[in-house]
C-alpha cells in the first residue's frame, strides 16, 4: 500500500498566516525597499547586476511591483493608512510621469517593459482610487493619463499575456475619462479567448506554454479587470465565462501545491516565487462555487510560508533574483533585480478586508494533504502524483515544450522535460540547455550530446486506467529527436534555444504512474540514415546534496548501465546536483522500461521503507506491472 502519513508540521504552519501575519509580512517588505528608492520616490532600485533591460528599467519595475503589494494594503484596509503608502506612491507617480523629471520613467513608445509596469501602475490606481488618484493634483492626473495613453494605438503588444497590460492601461482611462480605444480593447479580450484550453487552462500564445503565468497572468487579469470602473459593460457578458473557467483551473492549480507549499518547479519567470499564489486569491475575489475560501487561503498561505521559511524574503527583507535563496542563473533575459517582487500578485488577498469570508472561514486541507493524489490534466498532457507521506507533488509531462508540434528547436528545461516537481528543479545550467541531462529520454552521439524532444506529437493523452479498482495514470509521446548545435548570443526568454540541428532518431515514450513511481517504457522506432547514436539514455529526478530525497532509476527491460551526472551549479535548489540514469545500446523496434522513483523523507520516519523488486512483462500491447509495493496491473501502452 502507498503510504499515508499526514503532514501536521505543514499544516499548521501554514494556518498560522492569519491575516495580520500576511499584513506585518507585507510591510516588512515594503519598508525593506524604502532604502533604495530615489529621492522623488520614483524609482526602486535594487541591489544586485544590471537588468537585461537597463537600469532605467530596473527602477520603474521595482516602483511599479512594490505598488501593487502597497496598493492591495491600502485596498484592504479600506484607506486606513499609518503606514504612509498613499503618499509614498503618490509622489513616486508624480515624479515618474513627469517628462521633464531628473527621475522620469521610460516610456511606453521608448521601452517596450513600460508597458508591462505601466498595467499594474494602472491596476493599482484604479483599485485605490478614492486613496490615491482622486487625491492627485489635476497636473499629476494629466501627466498620467499623457504617460498611459501611449499604449492606445499601439499593435506592437505581443499577443501573449502581454494583451492583458494594453487592456488594463486603456480601462483605467477609459474609468477617468482618458483616451481610448475601445475596439482595441474588445480585440485584446478576443486574443485572450483564443488562449482557452480544456478545463480552463489557458495557453500563454499559440504554442504549447504551459506554465504558472495560467494563474499569475490569465485568470488573475479577467477577474480583476472585470472590477475596474471602465470595464463594466464589457466585462458584462463575459463574467460567467471568466469564472467557470477560473473555477475549473483551481481544481487542477489546488492539487499542484505541495504539502510544503511549494509550487510546482516549471516555466519561465520563476524568480516570481510566491506570486503562484495569485489564483488562489483570484478565486476568492471571484467567488468561484467549487472551492472553499478557507482552502484557497490555505494554499496561498502555504506558497508563501513556504518561501518566508527557506529565505525569501532574504534575512533583510528584500527579494533577489532566485527561487529559495539568491541564484541569479534563474533569470531570463527580461529579468532585474526589481522583476522578483511580481511576487507581490500572491499577497493579492490583502485587497481583501478583514471580515471577507476568505479570512474568516476556517482553514480546509489541501488535496495532497488529504489524500494521495493521481490525476490527469489534458491541457498541458500532465499526469499529477502527488504522496501525502512526504508531500512531493510530480508532473510527468507529456504535452508541453513552449514550441508547435514538429518544431525543430532545443528542449527548453523549464518546459519540455519528462517530469517536473515540487520538491526538484529542472538543471539550469548552459550545459543543460543544450544537451538536456534530466527527466529525459536521450539518444547519445558520439561525443555523449543527448538528444532533444521539442516539436514532440502526444500519442496518447493523459487518462486513468483501472485495474481491478488500481488506478494508473497513462501518456505517452513521439518525438522526432534531434541534437542541436545552439545558435550564439541568443536571449533567453524562457523557451527552448535556436540553431542548427541534426536528426537522432524517432521515441516512442509511455509512462505508467502510481504515486512515486512512474514505469518509463520507450522504443527507437527508426534511426535514420547517417545519425549513429552510440546509446539511449533514460534519466531520472534531479537532486542536490542534503535534500533528502530518494531518486532513483531501475531496470526493467533491456540491458542497462546505471549512470549518474553531478554538477556542482546547475540547480536553484543547492549544491551539488546530481542526476541518475540508466544508459543502454540503441535496439530499433525494442521496448525497454526502467522505473523512474522519487521520494522524500517522512516525518519520524526519514528512511523509506524497503521495497519489493519491481517487475514489467508485454502481453503482446499491454504492460503487466509489479509494483515495488507488491501491487499488480496490466495497462495498455498505446
Amino acid at each position: 500500500m502507498l503510504e499515508s502519513t499526514t503532514l501536521a508540521a505543514g499544516s499548521a504552519a501554514a494556518d498560522a498566516w492569519d491575516r495580520d501575519r500576511w499584513a506585518a509580512h507585507a510591510d516588512r517588505m515594503l519598508a525593506a525597499v524604502v532604502p533604495f528608492t530615489s529621492p522623488g520616490g520614483s524609482l526602486v532600485t535594487l541591489p544586485g547586476a544590471e537588468g537585461g533591460y537597463g537600469r532605467s528599467i530596473d527602477g520603474l519595475e521595482g516602483f511599479a511591483r512594490t505598488f501593487l503589494l502597497g496598493g492591495f494594503r491600502l485596498a484592504g484596509e479600506r484607506g486606513a493608512d499609518p503606514h504612509g503608502y498613499a503618499d509614498r506612491f503618490a509622489a513616486g507617480l508624480d515624479a515618474g510621469t513627469d517628462p521633464h523629471h531628473p527621475e522620469r520613467w521610460q516610456r511606453l513608445s521608448e521601452h517596450a517593459q513600460a508597458k508591462v509596469e505601466a498595467a499594474s501602475v494602472a491596476l493599482v490606481l484604479d483599485m485605490t482610487r478614492p486613496w490615491i488618484w482622486d487625491r492627485l493634483d489635476a497636473r499629476v492626473q494629466e501627466q498620467v493619463v499623457d504617460y498611459l495613453a501611449e499604449a492606445v494605438g499601439d499593435d506592437t503588444y505581443p499577443r501573449i499575456n502581454w494583451v492583458w497590460f494594453r487592456l488594463v492601461v486603456q480601462t483605467f482611462l477609459r474609468g477617468v475619462g482618458g483616451p481610448h480605444s475601445v475596439a482595441e480593447m474588445r480585440e485584446d479580450l478576443a486574443t485572450h479567448d483564443t488562449f482557452a484550453r480544456r478545463d480552463g487552462w489557458l495557453a500563454d500564445g499559440a504554442e504549447r506554454s504551459f506554465d504558472h503565468y495560467n494563474g499569475w497572468a490569465l485568470h488573475l487579469y479577467p477577474t480583476l479587470w472585470a472590477r475596474m470602473a471602465g470595464a463594466a459593460d464589457l466585462a458584462a457578458a463575459r463574467r460567467a465565462d471568466d469564472v467557470a473557467r477560473l473555477d475549473r483551473f483551481l481544481t487542477d492549480a489546488l492539487a499542484l501545491v505541495g504539502g510544503d507549499g511549494s509550487p510546482l518547479v516549471q516555466g519561465r519567470s520563476l524568480a516570481y516565487r510566491f506570486a503562484a499564489a495569485a489564483p488562489f486569491w483570484v478565486g476568492a475575489i471571484a467567488e468561484v462555487p467549487s472551492h472553499a475560501p478557507g482552502r484557497l487561503r490555505r494554499a496561498a498561505s502555504a506558497v508563501v510560508g513556504h518561501f518566508a521559511d527557506h529565505g525569501a524574503p532574504d534575512d533583510d527583507g528584500l527579494l533577489t533574483l532566485g527561487w529559495h535563496h539568491a541564484w541569479p542563473r534563474i533569470a531570463q533575459a527580461y529579468s532585474g533585480p526589481g522583476s522578483p517582487y511580481w511576487a507581490s500578485k500572491g499577497m493579492l488577498g490583502l485587497a481583501l478586508p478583514a471580515d471577507h469570508p476568505a479570512w474568516t472561514a476556517p482553514a480546509e486541507p489541501l488535496p495532497v494533504e488529504s489524500g494521495d493524489v493521481l490525476r490527469t490534466v489534458a491541457a498541458p498532457g500532465w499526469i499529477v502524483s502527488g504522496t501525502r507521506a512526504d508531500g512531493i507533488v510530480r508532473v510527468v509531462n507529456h504535452g508541453t515544450d513552449h514550441a508547435l508540434p514538429g518544431a525543430d528547436v532545443g528542449d527548453s528545461p523549464l518546459y519540455a522535460r519528462l517530469g517536473y516537481s515540487t520538491a526538484t528543479s529542472p538543471w539550469l545550467d548552459e550545459a543543460s540547455w543544450a544537451s538536456p541531462a534530466e527527466q529525459s529520454v536521450t539518444l547519445l552521439d558520439a561525443a555523449g550530446r543527448a538528444s532533444h524532444r521539442a516539436g514532440f506529437e502526444t500519442l496518447r493523452a493523459p487518462d486513468l486506467a483501472a485495474d481491478g479498482g488500481t488506478p494508473v495514470a497513462v501518456a505517452a509521446s513521439r518525438a522526432a529527436a534531434h541534437w542541436l548545435d545552439v545558435a550564439p548570443g541568443q536571449r533567453d526568454h524562457g523557451s527552448g534555444r535556436h540553431g542548427t540541428t541534426a536528426p537522432a532518431g524517432t521515441i516512442t515514450t509511455v509512462s505508467l504512474v502510481r504515486g512515486p513511481w512512474e514505469v518509463r517504457c520507450v522504443r527507437v522506432e527508426e534511426v535514420p540514415d547517417g545519425a549513429s547514436p552510440v546509446a539511449l539514455r533514460v534519466s531520472g529526478w534531479p537532486t542536490v546534496a542534503g535534500d533528502g530525497l530518494d531518486s532513483r532509476v531501475d531496470p526493467l527491460l533491456g540491458d542497462w548501465q546505471p549512470v549518474v551526472t553531478e554538477r556542482a551549479d546547475a540547480s536553484p535548489m543547492g549544491d551539488d546536483a546530481r542526476v541518475p540514469a540508466l544508459d543502454t545500446h540503441v535496439q530499433v523496434g525494442r521496448w525497454l522500461a526502467a522505473l523512474v522513483t522519487l521520494r522524500g523523507a517522512v516525518p519520524d520516519r526519514p528512511d523509506p521503507p524497503a521495497d519489493d523488486p519491481a517487475a514489467l512483462t508485454l502481453d503482446g500491447t499491454d504492460a503487466v506491472v509489479r509494483w515495488p509495493d507488491g501491487v499488480t496491473t496490466t495497462t495498455r501502452l498505446v
